[in-house]
């Protein structure tokens, strides 16, 4: 009863986390719409992040800093708390027992005694085990923390800078990967049916296409409006690559064609039609396309095939670009 009473007051309890073997905690994001999981270096949480502010790599929610445990920590933290205090229950219990005993007198004719079978408690709290590292460590460009994601982080959780770097390289990280693992997910799918099978294949290669061409045209954007920052242009420039490899030919001095040869530039240019098409018309040919590309191989109407190869070679052609305007800039 004396255990009892003292633990009738506010408690203060605390579980210690440990981080994993590369020095990364793990962290969630409390948007209950995203709750995307991801890791910051102890170290850079101590030193680097804001008590006031913290963002998640994902969705760039904001938050204090101690909204960011994640799901398994609370679940983890409450079964301690649990095994604590029934712990210290028990090892009441358990010295009331001995006492009782010690109280009996030892030459009565009938004796008894009290014994208690629960666990004794240690007395001390065990921290709560990290999960498996992750692969991408991304480290800002801004303010240096480090932090790693699984799949795709565009935002930093210290600061909130999203980088158009970083975004375009997870983005051509994500479509080589859906393509080199193309044909295990066509398998995969032929246990639902063929038709399952081909339709999300032809859906993964034409959005990643897309995705393409979408992660270069921001990529540019961002990287222009750094450079020049008075210079207004217009939206979606860079989506047309003769626009795009206009404007950095006036500014910077080089352009496109510096760092591709002629004949991918043509080949660049046609996927990057094909893609207007995609997003436009669902992939049927029209007016503009003949009028606009130099591909004489489909007539008015007829829908553009693209196959896995394209999209890579799309990839290729564009982290050729970006290594050449890197360079420059």
């Amino acid at each position: 009863m004396q255990e009892l009473r003292q633990l009738q007051g506010t408690q203060n309890f605390s579980v210690p986390i440990n981080s994993d073997k590369d020095g990364y905690t793990d962290k969630e994001c409390p948007d209950t719409k995203c709750m995307f999981e991801f890791k910051v270096h102890e170290e850079d949480w101590r030193d680097l992040f804001n008590d006031e502010k913290v963002f998640c790599p994902m969705c760039r929610h904001e938050a204090n800093a101690k909204s960011w445990f994640t799901t398994a920590q609370i679940e983890g933290a409450k079964q301690k708390a649990l095994e604590y205090y029934q712990g210290r229950i028990n090892n009441a219990l358990h010295e009331d027992a001995s006492n009782y005993n010690a109280k009996q007198p030892r030459n009565s004719f009938l004796k008894m005694s009290m014994k208690f079978t629960g666990s004794r408690g240690t007395g001390y709290i065990l921290p709560l085990a990290a999960k498996e590292e992750m692969e991408l460590k991304i480290k800002c460009k801004e303010c240096r923390a480090r932090y790693a994601v699984i799949g795709s982080g565009f935002f930093c959780p210290c600061c909130g800078h999203n980088s158009a770097e970083e975004t375009l390289d997870n983005a051509l990280k994500k479509i080589e990967t859906k393509m080199a693992n193309l044909e295990l997910i066509r398998t995969s799918l032929l246990s639902v049916s063929k038709d399952t099978a081909e339709i999300t294949c032809r859906f993964l290669i034409e959005t990643s296409l897309s995705d393409c061409v979408v992660a270069f045209q921001r990529f540019c954007e961002e990287t222009f409006r750094k450079k020049y920052p008075t210079i207004k242009v217009y939206r979606n420039a860079f989506q047309n690559l003769d626009t795009g490899a206009n404007l950095w030919q006036q500014h910077l001095g080089k352009s496109y064609p510096d760092w591709i040869s002629s004949q991918e530039f043509s080949e660049l240019q046609i996927l990057f039609q094909k893609r207007h098409l995609f997003a436009h018309t669902e992939g049927i040919v029209d007016q503009d396309y003949i009028d606009n590309s130099t591909d004489k191989s489909y007539k008015l109407g007829q829908r553009i095939v693209l196959l896995h190869q394209d999209v890579v070679h799309c990839s290729e052609l564009v982290k050729k670009i970006i290594v050449g305007l890197k360079s420059q800039l």
